[in-house]
């Protein structure tokens, strides 16, 4: 299921200049950035987890990420909601995509150890409109959760 994800995002990769208007990786973005933005404070690690994700999946060097970021958090800079990004993922993205963006996203929130009940209702307005149920909501935070908890454990053990 990753893999098909990963070769739908590989097949949407190119040079920063093919970045145009409706690209549904800058949705993809936007939507990364409105996440950490929800809860008013925009943490390090949440911006690196968002571009180390943003990297590994759509494989792109240092200036092509740069480039996409930008345009994404431009596009993020103008919306009014969620919709826009929404409706261009709908259209690009299958179902099991949309699902493992939702899991993106949930990866962000975790990226900073902390969830709260803003980012809680963006991701549930996200998942929404993306026609993702409530149950792969939840399924997506709890493995999510499992990676931090077992991250945390990982380096606790390394420690002693």
């Amino acid at each position: 299921m990753l893999e098909r994800f990963r070769a739908f995002l590989e097949g949407l990769a190119g040079p920063p200049e093919s970045i145009k208007k409706g690209d549904p990786r800058v949705a993809v973005i936007a939507l990364c950035v409105q996440v950490m933005e929800a809860d008013g404070a925009v943490l390090a690690a949440e911006r690196r987890k968002m571009r180390d994700i943003i990297e590994e999946q759509y494989q792109l060097d240092d200036e092509g990420l740069d480039a996409l970021i930008e345009a994404g958090e431009a596009a993020e800079s103008e919306a009014i909601d969620f919709y826009k990004f929404t409706a261009e993922i709908k259209r690009h993205l299958s179902e099991e995509q949309r699902i493992e963006l939702v899991g993106m996203l949930w990866e962000i929130v975790y990226a900073d150890g902390v969830r709260n009940e803003i980012e809680d209702h963006v991701i549930w307005r996200i998942a929404d409109l993306l026609g993702v149920s409530g149950r792969d909501r939840v399924l997506k935070r709890q493995e999510a959760a499992a990676k931090i908890d077992a991250k945390e454990e990982n380096d606790t053990q390394q420690e002693d």
